[in-house]
């Protein structure tokens, strides 16, 4: 079906069957996802886990987010990307149920936990490379970023929703654990009614298919064959992540631990607890009002400095946080602010996607990924050592990496305009 066939609203949001039933997926695991994850290191303290425990986590969940898009991706490639994040979202399932159940294993509780990570991770990380490549499988070259923020404002609702319904049932219940096995559960009923609709509703006809990994060389071969539009980008993202990964299983911890702020107006009280998913609500609804007119704005002037935006505010948010008063109204405007940082992300994958060629983009976005996220896997194991003598020296450290990486792809990143990042695409 074209364009001109189609109805207003897919001609709104750039989508064809596959990417809607792609972005049904995404609202589906991010409502998952950002309910419970989120949430995740405060349930590792509660369970017993201390901050340099709390860093491991992250460091796995960087790890996991390194090595899991090259495969996935390959894979995807291989077998078609609608098949694969059906796999990858059964495997997903079993992860949230793994979560639920870890307080039940006793003194082995935070190694469920962990192991629950290995497997939940499987949609949003193996399921990388695919979800890129079913995009720029169905949306013309020079609608990419428009198209990324489509799939991206599903995402986000997501991400809106989780965290008021984690502040809800947390709200709701009088006991933190008791209540977020709760959120835990919810989480894994949503992520199986997903798997289930992908298996029913993909169209896997038509899809391209690559070839499959041999060897270690083709892995090498990728990387090598990453595009040089690229290479900045990388660099400067890299930087910024790592700055990121340092401070961000530690944000529960700030807002609910350190600054211990709760929220009392208008004749509602919440526990510092429920306010943090009622935060991060009032983050996502302010990246929701600020992507898809962004994405446009790209569209026409060229990628570069909206992404550039998104990797300031995520350098300056760290260091804002630990030092600020412990007011409600102040940390809901520095939320609101890190809202901003979402508005970059569909120009930063429109650079990623847009230069592979058709039937590779899993593998160049596997490859991109495995760079910067085996480089930043050490990240949060710093910020948690660094946290554990004072959280002000790691947010503060967390925010210097991060603008490194902002000053460098400002000097060297080259001004993309999104025809000129999708023209290596046949």
């Amino acid at each position: 079906m074209t364009e001109r066939d189609a109805s207003p609203v897919r001609q709104f949001v750039s989508l064809e069957r596959d990417v809607l039933v792609l972005s049904a997926a995404m609202f589906a695991f991010s409502l998952g996802f950002q309910m419970t994850g989120r949430y995740l290191p405060k349930y590792l303290a509660v369970l017993g886990a201390g901050a340099g425990v709390v860093g491991l986590y992250g460091s796995l969940g960087n790890l996991i987010s390194a090595v899991y898009p090259y495969p996935g991706g390959v894979l995807s490639d291989r077998i078609g990307s609608s098949r694969a994040l059906t796999l990858f979202g059964a495997l997903s399932a079993l992860g949230f149920l793994a979560w639920y159940a870890a307080p039940a294993a006793g003194d082995l509780a935070i190694l469920v936990v962990f192991c629950g990570l290995l497997l939940a991770q499987c949609w949003k990380s193996f399921g990388l490379g695919a979800t890129f490549a079913l995009v720029k499988a169905s949306v013309e070259p020079d609608r990419l970023a428009r198209g990324f923020a489509s799939t991206e404002v599903f995402r986000r609702v997501g991400f809106l929703a989780g965290p008021l319904l984690a502040a809800a049932v947390l709200a709701w219940t009088t006991d933190f654990l008791a209540g977020f096995r709760v959120v835990l559960l919810v989480g894994a009923v949503v992520a199986v009614a997903a798997t289930v609709a992908q298996y029913v509703l993909y169209d896997a006809s038509d899809e391209p298919v690559g070839k499959s990994i041999e060897s270690l060389r083709d892995v090498v071969d990728d990387l090598r064959a990453l595009p040089s539009e690229l290479r900045p980008l990388l660099v400067a993202d890299t930087l910024v992540r790592w700055g990121n990964g340092m401070a961000y299983v530690f944000v529960v911890l700030v807002v609910t631990d350190y600054l211990d702020v709760g929220f009392a107006a208008v004749g509602v009280t919440l526990s510092p607890e429920s306010f943090f998913g009622v935060l991060l609500a009032v983050e996502m609804a302010v990246a929701l009002a600020s992507m898809l007119p962004v994405s446009r704005l790209a569209d026409g002037l060229g990628l570069k400095p909206v992404v550039a935006l998104g990797f300031a505010v995520y350098g300056v948010f760290p260091v804002l946080l630990v030092f600020a008063p412990a007011n409600q109204w102040v940390l809901v405007a520095l939320f609101a602010f890190s809202g901003l940082r979402f508005a970059g992300l569909p120009a930063h994958k429109a650079l990623i996607v847009g230069p592979a060629a058709r039937g590779a983009g899993g593998r160049t976005t596997g490859a991109y990924y495995l760079v910067r996220n085996v480089v930043t896997v050490p990240a949060p194991v710093v910020g948690g050592v660094l946290y554990a003598g004072d959280p002000r020296l790691a947010f503060a450290a967390a925010s210097a990496v991060a603008l490194a990486g902002v000053a460098y792809f400002i000097y060297y990143g080259e001004r993309f305009d999104a025809a000129a990042a999708s023209a290596g695409s046949p």
